[in-house]
């Protein structure tokens, strides 16, 4: 969820504005969005966004906070598609300008000159930032790989990485996420001799997924594809999207034709490869789907699923479900541990090395990882003869210059959530109501009253989540028998009273589970 402000002479621009995925600890919600306050706070100092590249983690925010800052925004025209896409499907095309910078190419917002300067990573136009301030140049590295040989793309070579660092840099501001990795990413021209050697000889249906952004590894499984022999199938709406995006943008010209779901479950088992979203274990992508047979693409014994993509942190238990299911059918599953069908796209420790050795900053300042990946490479790049180094954590305000790099404040840097369509605080009343009714279940009650407060009737209950099952009925009875002796205390305060009723059944579910549900009480007076 990348969100990062540089600020000089009073002004401020932002670079990236990305989301990150909801995890179980927040209940019905899908995407986590970064609180923008302090900039909001100063929006009329800001002059623009500027993104690095198309991934999630750096654009998927545009849609729901850009329109409400106010300025363009600066991207290159592979990004820019993706990034036109999501205005168009929000309906804020109109509100939000978009303006396409053309590859390689420089800009200038007030006191800042901007420079984008291409590197290789896993999605067209990973690109870095020189920077150019009147107190010095930053290199902010975005994501970022080293790769001989770019399956979509070019990169910037030695030299011209050495030229920057000629220029002097003040700071690189760097990738963090490899860190501990002390071999190199890989290529990615590598991958595809891996993916023949595990496709060439399979018998049957063959199904690989992989990050959609990935578009070299598109390149790479169309290449595969017609090396053993197969026709392609595409299921997955954002891998539509990226192919369509990444043509408009002169990438993936020669990609293979792809057949239609019905026609490449009518081909011989041995001839048809599909390509699908979902290796990370989303409920709702095709791969999910098709192993829980509501796909019109069907796997069955003797069929292989590739795993080509890297298994994020925090999606095991997902990416097992979907697993042990394909494994019930008898698929044959094949991942980055049994076969070199996946290469990163972000930095290890050689190319870390090599990129202080071109840049030479004076101050390295890690990003993009946890705060044990930013103070390993800090500890990293002092260790090679960075001179200064400073970690920096979520919402710190650091003064690069002039004088020694120091952190001067603190600034919110909190979470929001998309709940349906509204945006809400992650740490508000609706989501800490939620895990409340999570946790612990609801009990609603509603009792009538005539005007000298005696009840009339039984009390309503109903009960969502607690944990009674077939006691249900003589739960329910128990809890009426306690609303109905607090109503007897005759309370005329009705606030009283219905606390009095609350805290009675309660009472009552904590006896019979040991757990202590949100009761809801409502008074209906005859």
């Amino acid at each position: 969820m990348n969100v990062n402000l540089y600020g000089t002479q009073g002004k401020w621009v932002m670079v990236d504005l990305g989301l990150t995925f909801a995890d179980p600890t927040y209940p019905g919600i899908d995407l986590i969005l970064p609180d923008l306050d302090f900039i909001e706070r100063n929006r009329e100092d800001l002059l623009g966004i500027v993104l690095t590249h198309g991934h999630e983690d750096h654009i998927g925010a545009i849609p729901y906070l850009a329109a409400d800052l106010g300025v363009p925004l600066y991207a290159t025209p592979f990004t820019a598609g993706l990034i036109r896409g999501k205005l168009e499907e929000e309906g804020i095309t109109d509100q939000v300008e978009l303006i396409e910078i053309e590859r390689d190419s420089s800009f200038q917002l007030g006191p800042f000159g901007f420079t984008y300067v291409p590197l290789a990573h896993s999605i067209p136009e990973g690109n870095a930032l020189l920077i150019e301030t009147p107190y010095g140049r930053i290199f902010h590295t975005g994501d970022w790989k080293l790769d001989d040989e770019p399956v979509v793309g070019n990169a910037s070579t030695a030299a011209e990485l050495e030229a920057i660092g000629d220029m002097g840099i003040l700071a690189l501001v760097g990738d963090s996420t490899n860190v501990f990795n002390e071999k190199a990413s890989g290529s990615e021209a590598a991958v595809r001799e891996g993916l023949d050697g595990v496709i060439k000889d399979v018998k049957g249906r063959v199904l690989v997924t992989t990050f959609a952004s990935n578009a070299a590894r598109l390149q790479t499984l169309g290449e595969v594809a017609t090396d053993c022999g197969r026709q392609l199938c595409v299921a997955g709406r954002s891998l539509d999207r990226i192919i369509r995006v990444a043509k408009s943008a002169g990438y993936l010209l020669d990609f293979p034709p792809v057949v239609d779901f019905e026609t490449a479950m009518k081909l011989p088992r041995n001839e048809v490869m599909i390509i699908a979203t979902g290796g990370q274990g989303e409920a709702r992508a095709a791969l999910s789907r098709i192993a829980f047979d509501s796909h019109q693409i069907k796997l069955s014994e003797g069929d292989t699923v590739v795993f080509s993509s890297k298994q994020i942190p925090g999606n095991e238990v997902a990416i097992g479900r979907i697993q042990n299911m394909l494994a019930t059918k008898g698929v044959i599953m094949v991942t980055d541990r049994q076969a070199h069908v996946h290469v990163s796209g972000h930095p290890g420790r050689p190319e870390l090395e090599l990129m202080y050795k071109w840049i030479r900053p004076e101050i390295i300042l890690p990003v993009h990882g946890e705060m044990r990946h930013m103070a390993e490479q800090e500890r990293f790049a002092r260790s090679l003869g960075v001179p200064k180094g400073i970690v920096q954590g979520n919402g710190d305000l650091i003064r690069l210059a002039p004088g020694e790099p120091r952190k001067i404040g603190n600034e919110r840097a909190g979470r929001l959530i998309l709940d349906g369509d509204v945006i809400l605080p992650a740490d508000g009343s609706t989501m800490n109501e939620r895990r409340r009714i999570s946790n612990y279940g609801i009990i609603s009650v509603t009792v009538a009253l005539d005007n000298n407060n005696r009840q009339r009737g039984e009390a309503a209950i109903m009960l969502q989540g607690i944990p009674v099952e077939e006691d249900r009925d003589d739960f329910i009875d128990e809890a009426r028998d306690a609303a109905a002796d607090a109503v007897k205390g005759n309370r005329k305060d009705e606030a009283g009273l219905r606390e009095a009723i609350r805290l009675a059944v309660r009472r009552a579910a904590t006896n019979w589970t040991g757990k202590k549900p949100i009761v809801d009480v409502s008074i209906i007076r005859l």
